[in-house]
């Protein structure tokens, strides 16, 4: 099951990449010109840490009911799976992880979570 901590290092990973972006080094009035790369560079980040601020989300995933547990799981999977988009930009950076590439479905379910919810005439044999 995907965690805090997943979420936690694809961050810092993307805010890595994109911290420098908004340096005056590299042209950057800090991000914050009218400029199309400024916007750009201020719409990333944003979509980054919009993605990226699920830690309520996975804390209240521990006591939620199977219903609202299915909830919790589909959005922190489009969460993740909006970062990972992102992060692949970078696939050839030497910090990129293995990890980064891995799609929600590729998470395990938790063995008590992976049979709630279904009805047992429409398992398959």
């Amino acid at each position: 099951m995907m965690d805090q901590q997943h979420f936690s290092e694809i961050t810092s990973f993307l805010e890595d990449r994109l911290r420098p972006l908004f340096d005056p080094e590299n042209g950057s009035e800090h991000g914050f010109g009218m400029d199309d790369t400024s916007r750009a560079l201020r719409a990333l980040l944003g979509a980054v840490r919009s993605a990226a601020a699920v830690q309520g989300v996975c804390e209240q995933r521990a006591t939620a009911d199977a219903e609202l547990r299915r909830v919790v799981d589909q959005t922190l999977a489009h969460h993740w799976d909006q970062l990972v988009g992102i992060a692949r930009h970078w696939e050839d950076h030497p910090d990129f992880r293995p990890a980064f590439k891995r799609g929600s479905w590729d998470f395990e379910p938790e063995p008590a979570a992976a049979g709630e919810g279904r009805d047992p005439a429409a398992r398959q044999v």
